[in-house]
């Protein structure tokens, strides 16, 4: 990470101990706190981290931008920051404006289709979409005879259906009817709905590994508070083996993560070995959430369930975030096309070459 990365994730981070501490919002009632942290996040510059600065954006890397969505994950975060900034990310491909306030992206599925119509609308369903209902625009890439293009849309001309994933933040239903887009344009070469997937597989990767992190602190800290039978449980064996497997699956997710992360700061094109390193971090940090939530939990015990305690905050969130742009088993299934339709011969020169 470079001066400007940390610079940048700094800024996140303050922002964000400033206006969602985890305690506090767990303690809201109204959900007062969104726009106050919203309102941070816009002057810092941050949801449109990934547009151009002569498109108004704050220009900054990609790498900068992933070192904010890790801070986003650290702290668990239920806004729409990383849509936003996937949406900035796919407007500016296609030399689109993006407009101010909250943005989504569709499709959020890899199995839906939005499709461009001769007359220049868009048709079709779009599922799971974080948080549409609060967005006021979608970045959406739809799929007509000519190929793949870009195109913006306001919410208000979509009929949103309203949904909630497992952590109870908006994952909505967006269909499509005939709707007129704000502004349109052909996708560039390489950028199709394969793209956007690769790019928000990762986006969440990054945050499920953030939660680990905070998982782990919270419940090493937890067990070096609680005492049971009149010494602390972070005494007991078995606690430390739970602590210590913990820490592993952060580990492995933090390095996966990070691992795709820097290979697409440092790549033009979404290729094979891109393809290999988004699909694992993906497979693997939802892996380590299922693994981690489950221990963080058994560390906790019976408290950590209750709505008072903030690990569900982090536990939850991980898991929902599983589903988004793709499963495990989505990207596990994908990833064995690619392996073989390389052929057998090709599997060691493509993983040695990571």
């Amino acid at each position: 990470m470079t001066d400007t990365d940390n610079i940048v994730a700094e800024t996140a981070q303050r922002i964000f101990a400033d206006f969602a501490d985890a305690q506090t919002i767990n303690h809201s009632k109204d959900g007062a706190w969104k726009a106050p942290l919203w309102q941070a996040l816009t002057e810092a510059g941050l949801p449109l981290s990934w547009v151009p600065e002569e498109c108004d954006g704050s220009g900054i890397s990609m790498a900068e931008g992933f070192a904010v969505l890790s801070a986003a994950g650290r702290f668990g975060l239920a806004v729409p920051l990383a849509e936003t900034m996937l949406a900035g990310w796919l407007l500016a491909r296609a030399g689109i404006a993006s407009p101010e306030g909250k943005m989504t992206v569709a499709p959020a599925s890899p199995k839906d289709r939005i499709t461009l119509n001769a007359d220049g609308t868009l048709s079709g369903r779009a599922r799971g979409v974080p948080f549409a209902g609060d967005a006021a625009h979608i970045a959406v890439i739809a799929t007509g005879i000519g190929g793949a293009s870009i195109a913006l849309v306001a919410c208000g001309d979509c009929r949103i259906e309203a949904g909630l994933n497992l952590a109870n933040d908006a994952s909505d239903t967006v269909s499509f009817g005939n709707v007129r887009p704000v502004a349109i344009q052909p996708a560039p070469a390489g950028c199709d709905q394969n793209a956007l997937m690769l790019m928000g597989a990762l986006a969440r990767s990054l945050q499920i590994a953030g939660t680990l992190e905070s998982m782990l602190d919270i419940s090493v800290r937890y067990s070096g508070d609680r005492v049971a039978f009149e010494k602390k449980i972070s005494k007991f064996q078995a606690v430390q083996h739970n602590l210590a497997r913990l820490a592993g699956e952060t580990s492995a997710a933090l390095a996966a993560a990070g691992s795709a992360a820097d290979a697409l700061s440092n790549s033009t094109t979404f290729d094979d070995a891109i393809f290999l390193e988004v699909a694992s971090a993906k497979i693997r940090c939802s892996e380590a959430a299922e693994k981690g939530a489950a221990i963080a939990h058994q560390v906790h015990g019976a408290i950590g369930f209750t709505q008072e305690h903030i690990l569900h905050r982090f536990t939850l969130r991980a898991l929902a975030w599983r589903d988004d742009f793709g499963s495990e088993s989505y990207w596990a299934v994908e990833l064995g096309k690619l392996i073989a339709a390389r052929g057998a011969d090709e599997l060691w020169p493509l993983v040695a070459s990571r």
